[in-house]
């Protein structure tokens, strides 16, 4: 399937630029229609020692109010439509528009003892030689280890297939591959999928992730207490090391958990480190494939998804798949090393999340993705205008003044911040509480979703590189709202 016509790149680019700006235009001219001049700068002295300039200047009660409405709109229209999305999903009986809608499904299944639940695990991998040992014996370790695990070799040239079968798991070679882990995972599962009843469940878990000791065990659990479950997701959390730049993206994929886990579970993204699947949510999406949802019919991942988990996410979505992202189904994954890895991780990251949303269009099971970015791209522009205030401010004045209106909401921030990450470690926390590092750590990330945007619109070709297939979080923390979402992700 192509990859997306250049008018339609064009349009969404502009679309999420567009409306962000606008938003951004609008809270301008309300502030400065509105809000009458500050007083000016006052000079004062802290403990009889220093003279500082403050200004006491705060926004009038009108405006405050008018920005709090703004924000509970949204915030309602996003929970709204996702809490009827649910509900029209769960109850429908449509099995051509929705095949995989929990009334069907428990509908076909009821009566019928299709076995016990297995655990089949694929575990895709190039070149991991490094790794790949340690994952399967990770695997095997676990409170209830799975019945079968495959080791998806692709175009490997180091010794990643000889340790495997010394591992005595079974390989499986691609063969003439061109499209990096989701062809070769969808090699694996044409193979695979015809030989699976209804219980036996197909796991995909990298090869450079490691599962808390009870993921299979909660997995299992829930495939066998719902007949009408589709897909069990993991939350991901950062390893250690790499740093202050590590300790960034583990304080963001803390959030990021946190935020699911208060969901109760629902799900943004199906994570590609690690995701259990029910056979027919699977066989469903590869059937449907170029009627019901893009891509090319046979395949269950999309190869021309930048971002192939938050695709399948949305493919289970638009069929009225039920998923859900257990607490107790944890995994840790790899933090981006440097600054250049980062860049290059999230703007795959983004622009596949807007290209898969260009190719579903606005459908009921987008709407609350379509927010997200806009979002995204009004926050990246908020936040990189509130910096060049503080910079023209600067430059204009000899002296540094203070502003203690906005000092107070910067310390009801740090502490949120600080709240959101405190079930990690105290370094964690440390970090949070000087807020400015994460704000410059924010900020970087707004301008590789500004980059990817644009890239969009000038409808440049996207290339594959390495870490392409981490978890990908298109819910922003800083964006996100924390509605009653859909079946339980």
């Amino acid at each position: 399937m192509e990859k997306k016509s250049f008018p339609i790149a064009r349009v969404i680019g502009i679309g999420v630029l567009g409306i962000a700006g606008m938003g951004i235009l609008l809270l301008w001219l309300a502030v400065t229609l509105s809000d009458p001049a500050s007083p000016g700068a006052q000079e004062t002295e802290v403990f009889d020692r220093w003279k500082v300039l403050f200004d006491d200047y705060i926004p009038p009660v009108r405006v405050l109010v008018a920005a709090i409405i703004v924000a509970l709109i949204f915030v309602f229209i996003a929970a709204t439509v996702e809490r009827t999305v649910t509900n029209r999903y769960r109850r429908s009986v449509d099995g051509e528009g929705v095949p995989l809608a929990p009334k069907i499904v428990m509908a076909e299944t009821r009566g019928v003892f299709h076995g016990p639940i297995t655990i089949n695990v694929l575990v895709p991998a190039h070149n991991e030689a490094e790794r790949i040992t340690g994952t399967i014996q990770a695997l095997k370790s676990q409170h209830e280890p799975p019945e079968r695990i495959v080791v998806v070799a692709d175009n490997c040239t180091d010794e990643t297939t000889e340790l495997a079968r010394a591992e005595g798991v079974e390989v499986l070679e691609t063969v003439n591959n061109k499209f990096k882990k989701a062809g070769g995972l969808n090699q694996a599962l044409s193979r695979m999928l015809p030989t699976l009843g209804e219980n036996d469940i197909v796991m995909i878990v990298d090869a450079d992730t490691a599962l808390d000791q009870g993921f299979l065990k909660e997995a299992r659990r829930r495939f066998e207490s719902d007949r009408a479950l589709m897909a069990v997701g993991g939350l991901f959390y950062g390893e250690s090391g790499s740093g202050w730049l590590g300790q960034y993206q583990r304080n963001e994929y803390t959030r990021y958990s946190r935020d699911i886990y208060r969901r109760r579970g629902r799900v943004f993204v199906l994570t590609g480190t690690a995701s259990a699947f029910r056979p027919r949510g699977l066989r469903t999406v590869a059937e449907s494939r170029g009627t019901l949802i893009p891509g090319r019919k046979g395949d269950v991942y999309d190869t021309a998804a930048l971002t192939e988990d938050n695709e399948l996410t949305l493919a289970l979505k638009s069929l009225g798949g039920l998923m859900v992202s257990p607490n107790e189904c944890s995994v840790v994954t790899e933090v981006m090393p440097t600054w250049r890895e980062l860049w290059h991780q999230r703007l795959r990251w983004q622009r596949g999340a807007l290209e898969n949303l260009g190719a579903y269009g606005i459908t009921p099971q987008t709407t609350r993705y379509w927010f997200q970015q806009l979002g995204i791209g009004y926050g990246a522009l908020a936040l990189g205008a509130y910096f060049a205030v503080i910079i023209i401010t600067f430059l204009a004045r000899d002296q540094w003044i203070w502003y203690p209106f906005w000092m107070l909401l910067g310390l009801l921030f740090m502490i949120e911040r600080v709240l959101t990450v405190w079930r990690s470690t105290w370094f964690a926390r440390f970090v949070a509480a000087l807020l400015i590092p994460e704000l410059i750590y924010a900020s970087y990330l707004n301008l590789v979703f500004l980059k990817g945007v644009v890239d969009i619109l000038l409808a440049k070709q996207a290339h594959w590189g390495e870490h392409d297939d981490k978890p990908m979080q298109v819910a922003d923390t800083a964006a996100e709202t924390n509605d009653e979402g859909e079946e339980r992700r």
